[in-house]
C-alpha cells in the first residue's frame, strides 16, 4: 500500500491499493478523524467512482471480512 494524497480536502490520506486487472483503477483509504470515519474511494486515474464511509468501529468488520475472504473456502457436502 502506497502513501499518496487522496485529493484536497478529502480527509488524511492513508494509503492507496492498485486493481490487478485495470490500470489506472485504484482504492484510496483516507482518515476524517473529527468526524469519526474511514472513506474508502474508487479512483480511476483522476476521477473518483464511489466512495464508502465507515465508522471507525465498521472497520473491524471489513477486517474481519477481508481475513475470511483469505481463507480456503468450506468443503462441500
Amino acid at each position: 500500500m502506497e502513501r499518496t494524497s487522496a485529493g484536497p480536502g478529502h480527509g488524511i490520506p492513508t494509503g492507496v491499493v492498485n486493481d490487478r486487472d485495470r490500470p489506472g483503477r485504484v482504492l484510496r483509504v483516507s482518515t476524517h478523524p473529527d468526524d469519526g470515519h474511514v472513506v474508502l474511494s474508487t479512483w480511476q486515474d483522476s476521477s473518483c467512482m464511489s466512495t464508502v464511509r465507515l465508522d471507525r468501529a465498521e472497520v473491524v468488520d471489513l477486517l474481519t471480512a477481508l481475513g475470511t475472504a483469505l481463507l480456503p473456502p468450506p468443503p462441500r457436502d
